[in-house]
């Protein structure tokens, strides 16, 4: 995925769901009818705080563990 904003200034008026970002009414990817939501609007305003806290938790899982990232 492209880097996004983190808070956009409108995010319901874009489909998050693609690097195409096209506006909600106009989707152009076949990604169905319904346009994929930013993180903002399902996780709030501390959705990429939010987001490092938990990969940092998960890294230091994976070193507890031997470094073994549990990827098959």
């Amino acid at each position: 995925m492209a880097n996004i904003p983190i808070h956009p200034s409108h995010p319901e008026r874009i489909c998050w769901g693609c690097d195409k970002l096209c506006p909600a009414d106009d989707m152009r990817c076949g990604n169905g009818t319904v346009r994929a939501a930013h993180p903002v609007e399902l996780f709030g305003d501390d959705w990429f705080e939010w987001s490092k806290a938990r990969e940092a938790a998960a890294g230091a899982e994976s070193q507890a563990a031997g470094g073994e990232s549990g990827v098959i």
